[in-house]
């Protein structure tokens, strides 16, 4: 009896174990069935951001990505994940595609593949709308102290305009944009650096404290990001971005979140 009884724990134990370390069944071309995982970094308005509730994501990406899901006949779930971490979890399949303002360069795609751009964005200096600083080009934020996302394109740009012009800043990196945004207001820098498209998000308002004083040309486009060598999803999301510019679901959500048609943009 006590032989039979420890065979039997025995194999209660293996079931347990698992049923605890079975993972969840991966899908034909997504890390799960029937789910498109969406890594983002929920805090970059009006790209995405949460609501009022404080778990929805909401904005351009999380609009466009329910769309992306839709017709691929999948769910969506969105995993919120920091900027300076987020192509890592790529890496280890914790989502199958990056949606998150991400640019496409030269550097990212060696090691990443990118669908078709979605849009298109340029760089942007904003101030305070009660600042009387004359700034009308870059070399004019020599000697200020300069704000912006660390790790993104404002962060490149910002270091190459330095190097190009030869002048100094006091450089204040972020980990969230709406954080250089928040400084900004309370008067703690001079200036934030940002993409243009993230400045429209605090300019539209009509009490907003802030203005922008130059913008650069868009010469930078977004883009969906999958991992290397993954064709099949890559495939379909650029045949679904495609779809959607020819019936004009795509530039509805350009006016829903942008008031404007940003269709050229990416032209």
């Amino acid at each position: 009896m006590k032989k039979l009884f420890n065979v039997l724990c025995a194999a209660l134990m293996v079931l347990a174990i698992s049923g605890c370390s079975k993972k969840a069944e991966k899908g034909e071309f997504t890390v799960q069935k029937d789910t498109l995982m969406v890594g983002m970094e929920v805090g970059y308005p009006p790209f995405e951001y949460y609501d009022t509730d404080g778990v929805t994501p909401i904005g351009f990406d999380p609009l466009l990505s329910k769309e992306i899901a839709k017709r691929l006949g999948l769910e969506v779930k969105f995993v919120d994940t920091a900027w300076d971490g987020i192509l890592a979890g790529l890496d280890t399949d914790r989502y199958d595609m990056i949606a998150s303002a991400m640019t496409i360069t030269e550097d990212r795609k060696k090691n990443y593949d990118f669908t078709q751009p979605y849009i298109g964005n340029g760089q942007a200096i904003v101030l305070r709308k009660d600042s009387n600083l004359n700034i009308k080009d870059f070399k004019d934020l020599d000697g200020l102290k300069v704000g912006y996302q660390a790790e993104t394109t404002s962060d490149f740009y910002t270091e190459k305009m330095i190097n190009e012009l030869g002048i100094t800043m006091t450089l204040n990196e972020y980990d969230k944009v709406m954080n250089a945004y928040a400084d900004l207001k309370l008067g703690r820098i001079d200036a934030v650096v940002s993409d243009s498209l993230v400045a429209v998000s605090y300019l539209a308002p009509a009490d907003s404290e802030f203005k922008q004083v130059w913008a650069g040309t868009p010469d930078e486009y977004f883009g969906l990001c999958v991992k290397k060598g993954n064709t099949e999803l890559q495939s379909k999301l650029n045949k679904v971005l495609d779809e959607m510019k020819a019936d004009g679901s795509l530039s509805k959500i350009y006016m829903e979140i942008f008031g404007m048609d940003l269709s050229d943009s990416i032209k």
